[in-house]
């Protein structure tokens, strides 16, 4: 593997490690104004210390993050639809060249296989792994999967395995039974996708149990920036990934964070008042 290339995966993935958190706030480019990302920016600035990675689309990123924000990039590159059509007739939306303008660690696309349009999506794929190595940018490849596809260990090994096989550096996938053997089959790193908002105990489990069985990480969006506590939550996910903390330890470190977090604001009232007085 080239230096460069080698390079850009270790600020995706920790070397010390071999895991990374990525933070998903991709989600409008097919949503629009996703509950909890209605202003990116806002959603992203307390989170953003605690990722590895920041996964998003080129347009929230000129528009919402701080340029002097210390964080690698993993652009979302394709889309072309929302979710008032057919998600899978995707297309790629960004160039190499702009991708590298805005000094990217690596570029994603969602790949559907099982559907109507898996050729174009997988062709899609192999295209963008040509453009990119040219210029030495790792591809992630997002599985995505379609309202009757189902999430076994035999899909989602298939989809992980053609995806690796067609020259994705990294693949994003769901967690499902028996993962190991995904993991086991697939020859690049597997990060697992959050998916939708389920409680803040089970996105704990989701994350500890992944990485257990051999993910390399999570890219988690919705179960961090849609709970109540996001700031708690993303520490706790990455301690997880990063220290292998179990579901229960976990859970107690989140519990223990937000409690902190609660005093700390019940700390700041009282001083508020006592100035609005004052004046």
């Amino acid at each position: 593997m080239e230096w460069g290339l080698e390079n850009r995966i270790s600020k995706i993935i920790r070397p010390d490690t071999g895991r990374t958190v990525m933070l998903a706030v991709d989600h409008g480019y097919f949503l629009g104004p996703t509950s909890g990302l209605e202003e990116p920016g806002e959603t992203v600035k307390p989170l953003v210390e605690y990722a590895d990675t920041l996964m998003l689309t080129r347009g929230v990123l000129r528009s919402c993050v701080d340029p002097q924000v210390d964080v690698p990039i993993v652009l979302r590159v394709s889309g072309g639809t929302s979710i008032l059509g057919e998600l899978s007739d995707e297309g790629l939306t960004v160039s190499i060249q702009d991708a590298l303008r805005m000094n990217v660690a690596g570029v994603a696309l969602s790949v559907f296989v099982g559907s109507d349009l898996e050729k174009q999506t997988l062709l899609g794929l192999a295209d963008l792994v040509d453009m990119a190595n040219d210029f030495a940018v790792p591809v992630l490849a997002v599985t995505a999967v379609g309202k009757d596809m189902v999430r076994d260990s035999r899909y989602l090994g298939l989809a992980c395995r053609i995806s690796a096989e067609l020259g994705a550096h990294i693949v994003k996938t769901y967690y499902c039974d028996d993962f190991e053997t995904v993991v086991k089959n697939c020859p690049v790193p597997i990060v697992i996708a959050g998916g939708k908002k389920i409680p803040e105990s089970d996105a704990i489990k989701l994350a500890a149990d992944a990485v257990k069985r051999g993910a390399a990480g999570v890219d988690m969006g919705r179960n961090i920036f849609q709970s109540e506590y996001p700031v708690p939550m993303i520490r706790t996910i990455r301690a997880v990934v990063h220290e292998n903390l179990t579901h229960k330890k976990g859970l107690n470190m989140f519990n223990d964070l937000v409690a902190d977090e609660n005093k700390a604001k019940k700390k700041s009232k009282p001083k508020a008042k006592a100035k609005a007085k004052k004046s």
